[in-house]
């Protein structure tokens, strides 16, 4: 039998899947509550009920280098999905929940254009963006910006 494998969005925080922020490590400090609502997405991939990555992600009116420019932009007529965080529980489905994310999204906002990240500076982080086919957009004080283009 084949495995059943899919995005799951995750709506709020009343979602039994929300219990999975707790385990995010590039991001704890985000208060779960600012993950969701408008411009606000967080999507789960799943196989056969059980979840193998999370990735959270903000829509914005620009590419945010910090944080606070991710947090405070509301904008009413975003064009950009940042991913500001991504986990996996098991191998290869971080990699596969981004392809699979950034389609999806694609897919149910047509309005957003670019693909970015707010990625921390660190080797793991270099190595799975530019392994997954993201281009380094802009290298920021505390951050880097990583761009999906081809998808």
């Amino acid at each position: 039998m084949k495995a059943v494998v899919m995005i799951y969005t995750i709506k709020d925080l009343s979602d039994p899947l929300a219990s999975y922020l707790k385990d995010d490590p590039v991001r704890p400090h985000i208060p779960h509550e600012l993950r969701f609502g408008a411009n606000r997405q967080v999507l789960a991939l799943t196989e056969d009920n059980t979840v193998h990555a999370v990735v959270c992600a903000r829509l914005c009116s620009i590419i945010p280098k910090d944080e606070q420019e991710l947090l405070s932009d509301n904008s009413e007529t975003p064009d950009t999905a940042v991913f500001y965080t991504i986990w996996s529980y098991h191998p290869g489905a971080g990699q596969k929940l981004i392809r699979e994310g950034l389609k999806e999204l694609q897919k149910a906002m047509p309005t957003i254009k670019r693909f970015v990240t707010l990625s921390p500076t660190t080797d793991m982080a270099r190595r799975f963006h530019l392994k997954n086919g993201a281009n380094v957009f802009r290298v920021n004080e505390e951050s880097v910006n990583y761009e999906y283009i081809q998808l």
